[in-house]
């Protein structure tokens, strides 16, 4: 075995120890825009519900002119709208082509921004894009609270989206930056962890508030971020990219500890920084060259696989899966055990991430659930062929919290942690835009098939069509995906273009 080059030594191994609190400081304070778009991506979960009509017969009595807002003819018979699914009067409700719309423009305003913001980052730094980007949080939670009707709602999505898209851009790069290699992995599991924990609060809340009272709540965390991220540092590699070495080591002083040697570390980012600086950073420079093409496939890879894993089929289910196991839980304590089970799945996942690496925790989520989709599109199969399958109703619900640790281990975390990991410097913010572009789009490709699908060939065959994914996912992370625990940018680059 080669003699190690100080370039492959970790910062412990050049001397002196760091002190990494600081470190966690700073990911958890970016993580706070991951609990925001938590809290957005389940906020239709427990709101929608509460703004779709339920109709009650007439002639009613005790009711206001206000609640008779609107009345239909079914089957020859008159009803009126009365009460949202809290019981109370509504003051505005929503038709079903308006359900969708907000519904599925959070997927649109994700989209666009995630490129743009990409590119802001590189520009004018990780830190102010994420300071900026509580703007048009904000602006979601404001839209929402003051609402009158079916348009603002719409509008607040979409700036709910751009917010979104971004963060989930932003986020994931400044914290793949200020961590030392050795707890790269499990700082990088942050975004997901802090995102899981943003959708368990709002089913929590939301299960039992209106959802005016739940957005105002909500409306806290956006400037939350900016309090607490205010006091944080811009990454060292920027910095470096802009020629502020001084203002780099200082901040590099901080995040790793006044003990620790970091000549080593400063000179190994000022190196990729200055390779960057002679590279075109071009999308058609990105392609030509065999690493960060091969970095793009795995990312924008993992993302797919991400999405057509089934995942959201799951969590639709979810109720039903339930119910089959014989179980009389109210729907909303259903979502709120799967939001414990996901997140506490997603704390394991960052503590073994460093140990059992990238590459294996993938491999066991893409068998695992893959397993789980066929054993559930089997009980549903045989449900629907009217098979007594009563005495063994506890097996779907087995194979759903299977399948959310699993996903939670795996599949969850990992495409986000490593979009950071696997570009240089100069590609990062691109790069990590195109592929969180692809996400949402699939987001949006799923979300408004899988009830097509659901329809046209039964939720057994969707289960079934999932689980062919996950068998074609294996054979893609087993000989493309390369494993990057405990290894830098450039080790990482070498990988990929097949050097070593």
């Amino acid at each position: 075995m080669d003699k190690p080059t100080m370039h492959m030594l970790s910062v412990q191994e050049r001397g002196g120890e760091t002190r990494k609190v600081n470190q966690f400081v700073a990911a958890v304070a970016a993580a706070i825009g991951a609990v925001i778009a938590g809290t957005i991506l389940a906020w239709t979960s427990p709101a929608l519900p509460q703004l779709q009509p339920l109709m009650v017969k007439n002639p009613i009595t005790n009711v206001t002119e206000d609640a008779s807002v609107q009345f239909e003819i079914r089957n020859g018979t008159n009803y009126t709208v009365l009460y949202n699914s809290l019981n109370q009067t509504a003051e505005f409700l929503l038709d079903t082509k308006d359900s969708g719309l907000v519904s599925s423009i959070l997927a649109i305003g994700a989209a666009i921004a995630a490129l743009p913001v990409g590119v802001l980052a590189q520009k004018i730094g990780r830190r102010p894009t994420i300071l900026i980007l509580s703007i048009p949080f904000m602006l979601n939670w404001l839209l929402i609270i003051f609402a009158n009707g079916a348009g603002m709602l719409i509008a607040a999505r979409f700036f709910a989206g751009l917010g979104t898209g971004g963060i989930c851009v932003a986020a994931p790069m400044y914290i793949g930056e200020i961590a030392e290699t050795s707890i790269r992995g499990a700082l990088g599991a942050f975004f997901q962890l802090f995102l899981t924990v943003g959708i368990l609060f709002t089913f929590v809340v939301g299960g039992w508030t209106h959802w005016r009272t739940l957005s105002i709540i909500s409306a806290v965390f956006p400037p939350l971020l900016v309090i607490v991220f205010w006091w944080m540092p811009e990454t060292p590699q920027y910095l470096l990219g802009m020629n502020r070495r001084r203002d780099a080591e200082k901040v590099l002083r901080w995040l790793r500890g006044p003990n620790a040697e970091l000549s080593g570390e400063l000179e190994d980012m000022q190196k990729e920084v200055d390779d960057a600086a002679r590279q075109s950073a071009s999308i058609a420079t990105m392609l030509k060259n065999r690493a960060t093409l091969m970095a793009f496939i795995c990312s924008l890879g993992l993302m797919f696989f991400q999405q057509f894993s089934g995942i959201n089929a799951v969590i639709f289910y979810t109720n039903n899966i339930f119910q089959s196991a014989g179980s009389n839980i109210h729907p909303t304590i259903a979502t709120i055990i799967v939001g414990v089970v996901q997140t506490i799945a997603t704390v394991l996942s960052s503590l073994l991430i460093e140990r059992a690496g990238r590459k294996l925790l993938l491999l066991q989520s893409c068998i695992i659930m893959g397993i789980n989709l066929i054993i559930l599109g089997i009980y549903f199969k045989l449900q629907e062929a009217k098979y007594n399958v009563s005495s063994v109703g506890w097996i779907p619900l087995v194979c759903l919290i299977l399948f959310i640790i699993s996903f939670s281990l795996g599949f969850g975390p990992i495409p986000w942690m490593m979009m950071a990991e696997l570009f240089p410097v100069e590609y990062r913010g691109t790069a990590s835009g195109i592929t969180v572009i692809m996400n949402w789009c699939l987001v949006f490709i799923v979300t408004l098939c899988f009830p097509i699908m659901k329809e046209a060939i039964g939720i057994y065959s969707c289960f079934w069509f999932f689980a062919g994914f996950m068998v074609v996912c294996t054979f893609f992370v087993l000989f493309l995906i390369p494993e990057t625990k405990g290894k830098t940018v450039a080790q990482i680059q070498a990988i990929l273009a097949g050097r070593r």
